[in-house]
């Protein structure tokens, strides 16, 4: 481990293998002539640690000390650059909402650099809230402390659920107010300002591609392109047409896994933008996020989305790959020919399909999908689960504990068939009103169960692994944010170790595995969010 900050190293392999824009001064522009813009966070007033990932500083070879300590904080908060450190911000555009935003860039990140890792990784560390940049519009270039609690928390509960996702390795108050309007209703405040390092091997978005190939910059989409294969896709060989179609291939794959997993543990994004969509399959820019509490698959957490709802939860396939078009349209240029994008495209599109009937198999414990069976088995779930108020999460924790047996004995009551998945039922009438159809639906399920021959117990086993029990529900970080503003952290830090073992009992925790309260329906951050932060 690192005894000091010093030791760590930089290998800045971005900015020294791509252009930068020849514009030294930091001021709001169009960035024609580059991939990325030199400048420096903005100093803050009082930087001071909220919490730091143990597991991210170990990656990085920080102890607890160093991480503690008054000099990193004020490191990652901005203050102070180390020795190879050149920061900078990236520029690229992005489809917003279906339609070419042109010119977004990083308004509010500045990259740090990439840290050369004690097993010889590179990372790039990212702040983000760190001051005004070129790419910012109108904006400040700062962040709240609201959405960087948010932000901190679901980046490493996300990795610990197994979703492929950038990290975060610090969350550091500034001293400094930040005034925003949360609700775009012509009332702004005062909020306590933070910033975020974000930590992820890179940070190369669909929409870095798009903005060269919307210009026509094709020699500064080559080198992009270049820079992409030899660091991030070095087993599919030099830069030509063949290796960029069997990039494009790879990036629609790991898309395709990540909505799969998103979809696994009941994660909305809310902001599907191409300029949020990760070449590498990361998850990556966690604004106005949510998980399901009520099981509904039109269920969008961004109330900028509420009227058309494109990136509700059962829609985000579809814009993964209507998103995934977009890259193949800005790749064109590297591959020359439209067949070997539509054929990657053809192939995951059906590739999607089953993927998720395996993994919506996987989370009732069924050994395999059996094909139109278990197809008609899972569409019927969902439409039972919507039939009235649902919680996603304890329904399926509850299944596991199902006795298949019980279930299927000819005197057995609707009360004790049900029994099982009670808790997951936020209208205590659900048993008697829609109760009939569960319990038809539970039945076929025990016999579909019966027929694999898979002890309880293993079932039990297989589909606790793959169904969490503990996930960050909007109204759980909304209390750690609430005192948080009032100077006490510890709620960050017990929510941080909750979901340190999302799918383990864990006891003591057990009142965070429940199902939204009541109070938090209509809260604001407890159930919608705005982009506001």
């Amino acid at each position: 481990m690192l005894s000091d900050l010093d030791q760590l190293t930089f290998d800045n392999t971005f900015v020294r293998e791509l252009p930068a824009d020849p514009e030294t001064r930091n001021h709001r522009r169009q960035v024609m002539d580059g991939c990325y813009s030199f400048v420096q966070p903005t100093s803050v007033a009082a930087p001071s640690l909220v919490a730091y990932s143990p597991e991210m500083a170990e990656e990085l070879g920080l102890d607890e000390a160093l991480c503690r300590s008054s000099r990193f904080a004020s490191v990652f908060a901005g203050n102070e650059i180390l020795a190879g450190m050149e920061p900078y911000a990236v520029c690229y555009g992005g489809h917003q909402f279906g339609h070419w935003a042109g010119q977004l860039g990083d308004g509010r990140a500045i990259n740090l650099g990439h840290a050369v890792t004690p097993d010889g990784r590179r990372l790039e560390l990212q702040l983000k809230g760190a001051g005004p940049t070129p790419y910012s519009r109108q904006a400040d270039g700062r962040a709240v402390l609201r959405s960087s609690v948010r932000e901190f928390l679901c980046s490493e509960a996300m990795h610990h659920l197994g979703v492929p996702t950038t990290r975060a390795l610090s969350l550091v108050l500034t001293g400094d107010q930040v005034v925003r309007d949360m609700f775009y209703d012509g009332r702004p405040k005062a909020e306590p300002g933070a910033v975020v390092c974000r930590v992820a091997p890179n940070f190369l978005r669909f929409g870095n591609f798009e903005i060269f190939a919307a210009r026509g910059q094709h020699e500064l989409l080559q080198k992009l392109g270049a820079y992409a294969l030899k660091h991030s896709f070095p087993h599919l060989g030099e830069p030509g047409p063949d290796a960029y179609a069997r990039m494009f291939d790879e990036v629609c794959k790991r898309t395709v896994d990540l909505i799969v997993d998103w979809t696994r543990v009941g994660f909305v994004h809310g902001v599907m933008n191409t300029d949020n969509m990760s070449l590498l399959g990361l998850t990556i820019d966690y604004g106005p996020y949510g998980w399901i509490d009520d099981f509904d698959l039109n269920w969008t957490p961004n109330t900028t989305d509420a009227e058309f709802r494109r990136y509700r939860y059962g829609q985000q396939p579809q814009v993964a790959l209507w998103n995934l078009l977009q890259l193949a349209n800005a790749l064109y240029p590297l591959v020359g020919e439209a067949d070997p994008l539509e054929q990657a495209l053809e192939r995951h599109q059906r590739g999607f399909q089953q993927k998720m009937a395996e993994m919506w198999a996987s989370k009732l414990g069924l050994g395999a999908h059996s094909g139109e069976e278990d197809d008609a088995l899972i569409q019927d779930l969902h439409q039972t689960l919507m039939l009235t108020e649902t919680d996603m999460t304890l329904f399926f924790r509850g299944l596991a504990g199902l006795d298949e047996e019980r279930v299927l004995e000819a005197g057995a009551s609707q009360q004790d068939i049900l029994k099982p998945v009670s808790e997951a039922y936020y209208q205590p009438h659900a048993a008697g009103t829609h109760g009939p159809a569960l319990r038809d639906w539970l039945r076929r399920y025990a016999q579909r169960v019966r027929q694999q021959e898979l002890p309880r117990a293993e079932r039990a086993r297989r589909m606790n692994a793959v169904n969490p029990k503990y996930v960050l529900r909007n109204y759980m970080a909304q209390q750690a944010i609430d005192a948080s503003e009032q100077g006490n952290h510890a709620l960050v830090h017990e929510l941080l170790d909750v979901m340190r073992r999302p799918y383990d009992e864990q006891p003591e925790y057990q009142r965070w595995a429940s199902r939204r309260p009541d109070w938090a329906r209509t809260r604001a951050g407890c159930s919608m969010l705005s982009c506001s932060s």
